[in-house]
């Protein structure tokens, strides 16, 4: 009997150690810790590609320079299921769009950024899911 609870208490614990981890990973998987909420970055751009992915969306950009050639950025945006609870669409943006976009800059320096909010071409203004910027309009 000793020993069918021993066996039973480090199921447990090896179900709960798995667990733990599991939940941990996942938490690292959608952390944004590597982009600086506390600035923000407007870009007057130009799409280059929108990619409607799992598990993020990127819109990867080109800013243009009066001293160069154009400066590259990609864009992470929330999971597509996210932002068409947003107002999102999956062909909202093509090559060669022009659109304001908002960004949380990425802590690095380097040219990326997270959505926070994008003004299309027909001025539409789209955020990054529910409770993340702009909300679209509701139907009636």
């Amino acid at each position: 009997m000793i020993q069918r609870e021993s066996s039973l208490r480090m199921i447990l614990q090896v179900v709960v150690a798995g667990t733990l981890a599991g939940a941990s990973l996942a938490l690292a998987h959608h952390s944004f810790s590597m982009f600086d909420m506390t600035k923000k970055v407007t870009l007057d751009a130009t799409v280059t590609e929108f990619q409607w992915t799992n598990p993020h969306v990127y819109i990867e950009v080109d800013i243009p320079s009066s001293t160069g050639p154009a400066q590259h950025w990609s864009v992470e945006l929330d999971s597509p299921s996210i932002l068409l609870k947003g107002g999102w669409k999956h062909n909202d943006l093509k090559k060669g769009d022009k659109a304001t976009i908002i960004v949380s800059p990425l802590k690095n320096g380097m040219s990326g950024g997270f959505l926070e909010q994008i003004t299309l071409s027909d001025g539409r203004v789209l955020g990054n899911g529910p409770g993340r910027g702009p909300q679209a309009p509701q139907a009636k």
